[in-house]
């Protein structure tokens, strides 16, 4: 196939579509790079989210030993389907990711360990440029799958790259969903002119190194998370104020029970550790076992 992705939307008479997000990779040097950032071996599967043109999906079925390629676009499908017809290692899926369960793709069986807490599996990797509108919903859809990859290698707006990667006083609902989940860090920048079209933005590329359990001790996973997002659902206000409000109890309870983990009731959440959410959620959890369940 050519290395040219504008070449080939020439070949097929194709325009990108910015309704679905589409940017295509045109830096000859990065599908190599954002390969060795994957760390593929021969042992191990990629699923790929959000194929294009097929010119990230050459570069990882040259390591992996099995290529899963995912694209919603079913004309972008057509031209994987020929212009990758070579490599017997490369799957090509015409579907949403969303809507799509990881281990029906990989073909495993494995059940969770708890509830959003899936088992992670060695030789499975996730590889994704991912369309700016949807990268946290397909992120979290990925993390919290019955199955999770040992690494994501996932190409995103700069602005989000760094959301995630955050640490306290700057964290986010994003940065501690992410890093509940795994350890992130920024494995390389790319220009605006390293698509095409070129996006209103730069991009980089977000290497997350999944856990094998949850960093923080929790009794529920589930709970854990809506904690947090209580915590941040009105962020200019104080801990004591937004978590009283958004789940619903009292404010006396709540101050009592960040005080016995000693967190500070007036503090705000973007300054709150990993550590501290679990801790508050224990003891939240311990006061209002309704939690969990409260809408």
């Amino acid at each position: 196939m050519t290395d040219d992705p504008r070449a080939l939307l020439r070949q097929y008479g194709l325009t990108p579509r910015r309704a679905l997000g589409q940017n295509f990779l045109v830096d000859p040097a990065a599908p190599a790079r954002i390969a060795a950032l994957a760390g593929l071996t021969r042992d191990d599967t990629v699923l790929e989210v959000g194929a294009g043109l097929g010119t990230l999906t050459a570069a990882l079925a040259a390591h992996a030993g099995r290529v899963i390629a995912v694209e919603t676009d079913p004309h972008l499908v057509a031209i994987l389907q020929q212009e990758l017809a070579a490599f017997q290692n490369v799957t090509i899926v015409h579907g949403d990711i969303l809507d799509l369960d990881p281990a029906a793709l990989l073909d495993v069986a494995s059940p969770p360990l708890m509830p959003l807490w899936g088992t992670r599996l060695p030789h499975y990797h996730v590889v994704a440029n991912l369309p700016y509108y949807i990268t946290a919903a397909v992120i979290r859809h990925l993390l919290e799958a019955t199955v999770r990859p040992a690494r994501m290698v996932v190409t995103v707006q700069r602005e989000v790259a760094e959301r995630i990667v955050a640490v306290p006083d700057e964290m986010s609902v994003l940065a501690v969903s992410v890093q509940f989940y795994g350890q992130p860090r920024i494995g390389m920048r790319l220009k605006r002119g390293a698509f095409f079209p070129a996006p209103d933005v730069e991009s980089a590329v977000v290497c997350i190194d999944l856990h094998e359990t949850p960093p923080v001790p929790v009794t529920n996973v589930a709970t854990f998370f809506r904690v947090v997002r209580a915590g941040f659902a009105q962020r200019r206000k104080q801990l004591r104020n937004t978590l009283a409000a958004s789940l619903r109890l009292p404010a006396e309870e709540v101050v009592a029970a960040l005080a016995s983990v000693g967190v500070d009731a007036t503090r705000r959440a973007e300054t709150l550790t990993l550590a501290e959410w679990g801790r508050v959620t224990e003891a939240l959890s311990l006061q209002q076992t309704g939690v969990a369940n409260s809408d």
